[in-house]
């Protein structure tokens, strides 16, 4: 079994995340692809993850592949994650992951209106007829919030109490669920935010705006393997643990999709791990490199098992649900933290000895990043103790 060192898994973060400096790329479709997807929980997360990869973009730049060329899309896919995903892969994203988790949230949906007694006859036609209205009513409009599709379509008002006789029980509206159900079953999409890159206020759209005939249909085992094979390119090698945890799959869905994969075993530092059978040469090291990496960002997000870029900084990175703060990357290691203040100052912190090149190049990285803000000022949705400890 070839060994392969923490240096090489280093190097492979450097060059095919696009981090070191001679990577950087200026095609935001290109930096997206190079990462499989881009974590959108926090909508800042998807800007600053292509800031920290590029030379001349700008936010702008962003938008428009987002918003304008269309040739990105948002959408919830891995473990009920949202995701900006190139538009090429969003039917791999789509049948391996977005149909079985729409199935489920309609089931979810239709059992609690179904307690709630306020509908009579089969729950599942009307919420069918529910969610056709939606839709069309998006078709014809083009595009609108959820307030606004509420009006158009008067059954999304329909109250359901989600939890009768408990402290925090509160009637609300269907309308939120039916656009989730209809979001992960690929016919609406969420475009662009009311409000800077940052606003989680988004208007919804009909599929048809991005793709016109709608998401190309996979089988669940085309489409798994399509999206582990692109992993394993941008993330391996990794042990089968880490691509089980990623995508949110059963142990058994893994197996099955990797027995469909030309992989070769590997060891690393006394733990197996998978690499593509034509992917198992050396990267060449890059030159030495720094990056300012946001909250949630792909590349800390991208493996279970992370000690070999981690160390022992994830109590003060990581929050207590397992989500990274903000991060400062050395040579394809997690060294310290950053944040921006809200006067827009960018403050960081080292968590161990890096030298003063190292620290002069965070510097200046840095300083591009405060241009990069201007006067935006997102607050990550998931504060981290170091990114609190910065901004206090």
């Amino acid at each position: 079994m070839r060994s392969m060192s923490v240096a090489e898994r280093r190097a492979r973060v450097g060059v095919r995340h696009r981090l070191a400096t001679a990577e950087r790329a200026d095609d935001v479709n290109e930096i997206v692809r190079s990462l499989v997807v881009l974590h959108a929980t926090d909508p800042a997360t998807v800007f600053l993850s292509i800031a920290a990869r590029s030379r001349v973009l700008e936010p702008g730049h962003v938008e428009k592949a987002l918003y304008e060329d269309r040739t990105l899309l948002r959408m919830l896919a891995m473990r009920r994650t949202m995701f900006v995903a190139p538009l090429e892969l969003v039917p791999a994203l789509q049948g391996s992951c977005a149909d079985a988790l729409a199935h489920k949230q309609r089931k979810t949906y239709g059992r609690l209106i179904d307690q709630a007694g306020v509908i009579e006859g089969d729950i599942s036609s009307w919420l069918a007829e529910v969610e056709a209205e939606t839709h069309q009513a998006l078709l014809t409009a083009g595009a609108a919030t959820g307030a606004q599709l509420s009006k158009l379509v008067p059954r999304l008002r329909t109250q359901i109490d989600a939890a009768p006789g408990k402290s925090y029980s509160k009637p609300t509206s269907i309308t939120t669920w039916i656009l989730v159900v209809l979001g992960a079953e690929g016919r609406i999409v969420r475009g662009r935010p009311n409000g800077s890159w940052s606003s989680s206020q988004y208007t919804w759209a009909p599929i048809e705006s991005w793709l016109p005939a709608g998401i190309p249909a996979l089988s669940a085992e085309q489409a798994r393997v399509e999206l582990v094979r692109k992993w394993l390119y941008a993330f391996g090698p990794a042990p089968v643990s880490d691509i089980k945890w990623w995508t949110g799959w059963t142990l058994g869905e893994v197996r099955k999709t990797l027995a469909h994969i030309d992989t070769v075993e590997v060891d690393l530092d006394g733990v197996t791990g998978l690499v593509l059978a034509d992917d198992v040469d050396p990267v060449p090291t890059p030159d030495p490199w720094v990056a300012l990496l946001p909250a949630l960002d792909p590349t800390p997000m991208g493996w279970q098992a992370r000690d070999w870029y981690l160390g022992s900084h994830g109590p003060a990175l990581f929050d207590r649900n397992g989500n990274v703060g903000p991060t400062i990357w050395s040579d394809g290691r997690i060294v310290g933290g950053w944040a921006q203040r809200p006067d827009g100052e960018i403050v960081w912190r080292l968590l161990e000895d890096i030298g003063a090149e190292a620290e002069a190049r965070i510097e200046a990285e840095a300083a591009r990043m405060t241009t990069w803000y201007g006067e935006v000022r997102p607050i990550p949705r998931f504060r981290t103790p170091l990114e609190r400890e910065l901004t206090t």
